[in-house]
């Protein structure tokens, strides 16, 4: 099984109530190979919520206690983001999932790529919480940009991965 940000998928969870929809993600879904799940939300936020970042360092420095999530307006919701880092997990486990495809950038689903919690647009190498933990347990994981037929091959088999690819099937 795939886990893919339920954002990708075309669900309105980001922090400023909309989606990054990618026309894949809604086909994986509908073609029951892949799950969604939106840590923000697992972990109680709303849609829209004020946006957060990683303070101190990047998601794997949260998971051991060095770093921060903190919202734009000063508040604190490291634990929040750490509950539902877990909760992902543990969906990914009972799932057997082995590749996530998760929102660049995001404090808990960036891959490559966090903002550095100065809320001034600047980026830094690293993953988000989720991503991290995903990652310390032996789950693959790539950003939204890396969602490709090519990159989803080795995961699917072919009769899917020829449905994908037909014009026929449309999100």
């Amino acid at each position: 099984m795939i886990l893919i940000s339920a954002c990708l998928a075309g669900f309105n969870v980001r922090y400023d109530g909309g989606n990054a929809q990618n026309n894949l993600a809604v086909k994986l879904v509908a073609l029951g190979k892949a799950i969604t799940v939106c840590p923000e939300i697992m972990g109680g936020l709303k849609t829209p919520r004020t946006p957060a970042e990683i303070q101190g360092g990047t998601g794997d420095d949260v998971l051991a206690g060095r770093a921060r999530v903190v919202s734009r307006d000063g508040v604190d919701v490291t634990k929040r983001y750490l509950v539902s880092a877990h909760r992902v997990l543990q969906i990914a486990q009972n799932n057997d999932v082995q590749v996530a495809f998760l929102k660049q950038k995001s404090p808990a689903c960036g891959t490559k790529l966090v903002y550095d919690g100065s809320f001034s647009g600047r980026r830094i190498p690293g993953f988000g919480v989720t991503a991290a933990l995903l990652h310390q347990n032996g789950i693959t994981v790539f950003g939204d940009e890396d969602l490709t037929i090519d990159t989803l091959r080795p995961y699917l088999d072919q009769g899917t991965v020829d449905l994908l690819g037909n014009d026929n099937l449309r999100s």
